[in-house]
C-alpha cells in the first residue's frame, strides 16, 4: 500500500484513476475545491491549490509516496505546488497533453515528414518558464494552454524536490457522457444526422487514447514503476479525420459527409493540416503495453451514440 495524493480527480479518467488505486489497495487522498466529492473511503481535502497558503495549511503534516497531478495548467500552478510537496512526496506525475507538441503554438525541432514525435521534442528540463505572463488571465491561458503545459512541466523537471513524471496524453476519448469534451459527440451527431462535417481536404493523423486505458497508464506511472521525465500516452493506430468518420459511419449506418474548411475557418476538432502525432515507443520499452485505437474506438462510438439517444433532464 502506497499513500497516493490525487490533485482533480473528480471526473472522468482522472475519477477512474481513483478508483483504480482504492481498488489495488492504495491509501488515497484527493484536493479538489469541493465541487465533486471522490469515492467513498477517499480523504478529501477542499482547497484551492492556486491558494498556496490555504493548501500548504489543508496539507497540515501529510507525506504522500506519490502526488498525482490531474490539473496544472500553468508554471505558476506548478511553483505553489513544487514548494507545497517538496518534502512531502517522494515522487510527482503531472498528467500533460499531445499539445505540447503543436507547431502552430511553438517552434519545435524539424522531424522527418510523418515521423511520430518522440519525448525528446520538447525536453522540459531546459524549456523556458516565464513566470510574469498573465496566467492568472482565463482568455490568455485558453489561447496559450499548449504553453502553459510546457512551462508547467518545465517548473518540475527544473525542481530538484523530488522525482518527476509527465504523461503526455493523447486525443482522451470514451465513456460516453463522461467524455466532457463532447467532440466524439460532435462527430457521431453530425453522421447520425447526416450533415457535413468541416474538415481539412488533406487531414493529417492524429493518435488517441481510451479513457480507461489512460487511467491504467496514470496508475502504472504512479506506482509500478520509477520513470522520470516526459511519457507518451497513446494507444496504437494514428488515424485521420476520414478514418474516425468511417468508423462511425460502421456504427450508424450512413455515409459521413464532409465540406472542406476555407482558408481562415477553423475545422472539425481532430482535422489537422500539421502533424504532430506522438510516438509510444517510451512507454512500450519501459513496460507498459498499448491496445491499438481500432480495438476500443467502436465501442467507445456506441456509448456516445446511446448518450445521445439518452432522454435529457
Amino acid at each position: 500500500m502506497q499513500k497516493i495524493c490525487v490533485i482533480g480527480g473528480s471526473r472522468y479518467f482522472g475519477k477512474l484513476l481513483v478508483q483504480r488505486l482504492q481498488a489495488t489497495g492504495h491509501q488515497v487522498t484527493v484536493i479538489n475545491r469541493g465541487s465533486t466529492p471522490p469515492p467513498a473511503g477517499v480523504e478529501h481535502l477542499v482547497v484551492d491549490r492556486n491558494d498556496e497558503a490555504a493548501l500548504t495549511a489543508a496539507l497540515g503534516s501529510r507525506t504522500f509516496d506519490v502526488v498525482v497531478d490531474q490539473v496544472c495548467y500553468t508554471p505558476v500552478q506548478a511553483v505553489i505546488a513544487a514548494r507545497a510537496f517538496s518534502g512531502r512526496t517522494r515522487r510527482y506525475v503531472m498528467t500533460s497533453t499531445i499539445e505540447v507538441y503543436d507547431p502552430a503554438t511553438v517552434a519545435l525541432p524539424a522531424v522527418p515528414p510523418g515521423t511520430p514525435l518522440p519525448e525528446e521534442v520538447v525536453d522540459p528540463s531546459t524549456w523556458l518558464v516565464a513566470m510574469d505572463l498573465p496566467w492568472h488571465d482565463a482568455a490568455y491561458l485558453e489561447a496559450h494552454y499548449a504553453e502553459g503545459k510546457r512551462q508547467a512541466e518545465a517548473v518540475f523537471a527544473q525542481h530538484h524536490g523530488f522525482a518527476f513524471a509527465a504523461v503526455r496524453s493523447a486525443h482522451v476519448l470514451g465513456g460516453g457522457a463522461a467524455e466532457f469534451t463532447g467532440r466524439l459527440a460532435h462527430y457521431v451527431e453530425h453522421v447520425a444526422q447526416g450533415t457535413q462535417i468541416t474538415v481539412h481536404a488533406e487531414a493529417l493523423p492524429t493518435v488517441f487514447i481510451h479513457y480507461e486505458e489512460l487511467a491504467d497508464l496514470l496508475l502504472w506511472a504512479a506506482t509500478l514503476t520509477d520513470v522520470t521525465g516526459p511519457v507518451n500516452a497513446c494507444s496504437d493506430g494514428p488515424l485521420d479525420v476520414y478514418d474516425l468518420g468511417a468508423v462511425i459511419a460502421a456504427q450508424v449506418g450512413r455515409k459521413a459527409v464532409y465540406r472542406s474548411a476555407p482558408a481562415g475557418e477553423p475545422a472539425s476538432p481532430f482535422s489537422f493540416d500539421r502533424h504532430y502525432a506522438m510516438s509510444n515507443a517510451r512507454a512500450k520499452r519501459l513496460g507498459f503495453s498499448f491496445s491499438h485505437t481500432t480495438d476500443w474506438l467502436p465501442g467507445a462510438v456506441a456509448e456516445a451514440l446511446d448518450a445521445s439517444a439518452a432522454p435529457t433532464a
